[in-house]
């Protein structure tokens, strides 16, 4: 039996509200008037919020442009030592929250450091007077372009990779030199997919909350979090929300921009081996210095130290306990995956199926949550939880005088739920890609013999989609093991994961003892990039 037009319909409609709950509890605070805590924020934080935000935005801007891009052309264009590992080790970084690193490099920098503790040995302790405060405004720009360059590095590669040779071919017979070719030919074509690049890379930087909490830099996750736990003010946190809501706004505008113009400048030109110059003495060098420090201080180091700090740690925190952390968060991690992508399956599968636009539509809206920082959507998602919760308790008591306590806030639903809508993109863009290799001509066949809707997606569907399946279940899974905020604020009472354990230790300057759960989040977010690595041997193959 096919499924008719109306099911597809409000199936997907009633899929996209629920999906955008957390999204209209922060509209309804759009009319809400503010108290004395929001003019309080007005008159004293909110402008340290706006200014530590923007010179964040700038500074990792300019950061990820300067480390990706000069990296994206060197492997897309010449072959130098090692240009053959770095084209994929430049993405390891992505492996390595930002939190953790911050954790890894105020353990490496501080003053009790062994960086600074080696250095007051050789020059005596004047040394450390003009040492930089790793914990400031300019170590967040740091450590953000260190672990988020590789979103502008990804792109620019793929761009310049899929400039036409032709075109620098004629730059060069028209007197370019190879300077001149890369700012007057190659970048403006690539420049598209920069953008999108950096406007990924500032909206990481903007949902983050764990570095800048642990380097004290006021942002406006760090001051949602305390104006809603510390003052217990809703409606200032969500009028907060909001505003950060629309700095994210304009960068997704921004990057649907930048993707709108690809279309100038993809190609399907590969670059053959033929291509590639050969660099040789310093320029060999150069190049391998310039592709190499990103990936040594945004994920060799880093690591060390956590791995230093696992070894030194693991007779004591190699116990139950860890077990029953790791337990916890790959647990859950694997429940939230196998029903986002479930749910994922079914919005793409309805969006095949159906010849609506609106069903179309509904399943671009679902796509809303990634926007949505963490800290802001956790927030959202406990005011209508919260509310249901006191309305079934109150029904009871008033007419039963039985008290149902938390059903919904403050359980696994209500973190599977904020999980599926943060990463609910993730795993449909994977799905939509993998659905769209399958020719509808089979889809046709398939019915000419009285195949239904499901006995077409369960027979060929998903058989022909599993690498995709695979590849969003991994995605899911190791996004809800890194994800610290949501974790943090709508985990039940007594439940931990390894992203808290790692919080709560670095918080109590144990930084030792977060190293064996922080190790354990970056060895499992390997994966993607590993599997990141291998489709892009096949793309430039």
């Amino acid at each position: 039996m096919t499924k008719s037009p109306k099911f597809w319909l409000l199936s997907t409609l009633l899929l996209a509200f629920v999906l955008t709950i957390p999204i209209w509890v922060l509209a309804s605070f759009v009319f809400q008037s503010g108290n004395d805590n929001w003019q309080h924020l007005l008159d004293t934080l909110l402008p340290e919020y706006i200014i530590n935000s923007l010179v964040l935005m700038f500074g990792v801007a300019f950061g990820t442009l300067l480390l990706g891009v000069p990296a994206a052309w060197l492997i897309s264009h010449y072959q130098f030592t090692g240009s053959r590992w770095l084209h994929w080790a430049l993405l390891l970084p992505l492996a390595m929250p930002a939190y953790i690193s911050a954790y890894t490099y105020t353990g490496l920098l501080e003053f009790e450091g062994p960086v600074q503790s080696a250095l007051r040995e050789v020059f005596g302790f004047g040394i450390s007077q003009w040492f930089p405060e790793v914990r400031s405004l300019g170590g967040a720009v740091l450590l953000f372009s260190l672990v988020l360059y590789p979103y502008v590095y990804l792109l620019s590669r793929s761009a310049f990779g899929s400039s036409s040779q032709k075109a620098l071919e004629v730059s060069r017979t028209l007197g370019a030199g190879p300077v001149k070719s890369f700012f007057q030919v190659a970048l403006p074509m690539a420049r598209p997919a920069i953008i999108a690049g950096v406007t990924l890379a500032l909206m990481e930087t903007l949902a983050d909350f764990g570095a800048v909490q642990h380097f004290g830099v006021d942002t406006f996750t760090t001051g949602i979090y305390r104006t809603w736990s510390g003052l217990d003010d809703t409606n200032t946190a969500m009028q907060l929300s909001l505003v950060l809501l629309s700095f994210v706004g304009i960068l997704i505008l921004v990057e649907r921009w930048s993707r709108q113009q690809q279309r100038y400048y993809v190609g399907d030109v590969k670059t053959d081996a033929s291509d590639y110059v050969q660099l040789t003495g310093k320029k060999n060098v150069f190049a391998f210095a310039v592709c190499f420090l990103p990936i040594l201080l945004g994920f060799l180091v880093p690591s060390g130290q956590l791995l230093y700090w696992s070894l030194t740690t693991a007779e004591t925190n190699l116990n139950s306990d860890f077990f029953e952390l790791t337990w916890n968060s790959f647990s859950l991690a694997l429940i939230t995956a196998v029903a986002t992508v479930a749910v994922a399956v079914f919005l793409a599968y309805a969006k095949r199926m159906s010849n609506l636009s609106r069903v179309k539509q509904f399943v671009q809206v679902a796509h809303l949550g990634y926007a949505v920082p963490g800290t802001v959507l956790a927030i959202a998602i406990i005011i209508p939880l919260a509310w249901f919760d006191k309305t079934v308790d109150d029904f009871f008591y008033e007419n039963y005088e039985i008290s149902t306590g938390l059903i919904l806030s403050g359980t696994l639903f209500a973190l599977v739920f904020a999980y599926m809508v943060r990463f609910l993109s993730v795993a449909l863009q994977s799905v939509e890609s993998g659905l769209a290799r399958i020719k509808p001509s089979m889809d046709d066949s398939a019915r000419t013999l009285g195949a239904s809707s499901w006995t077409i997606m369960g027979r060929i569907h998903l058989p022909l989609m599993h690498t995709s399946l695979i590849t969003a279940l991994i995605l899911v899974f190791v996004e809800v093991l890194k994800e610290l905020p949501t974790t943090l604020i709508l985990r039940p009472f007594n439940f931990d994961t390894l992203s808290i354990k790692a919080y709560e230790m670095a918080a109590d300057e144990r930084l030792a003892d977060a190293g064996l759960p922080a190790l354990l989040i970056v060895l499992t977010s390997l994966i993607p990039v590993i599997i990141l690595s291998k489709l892009m041997d096949k793309r430039s193959g």
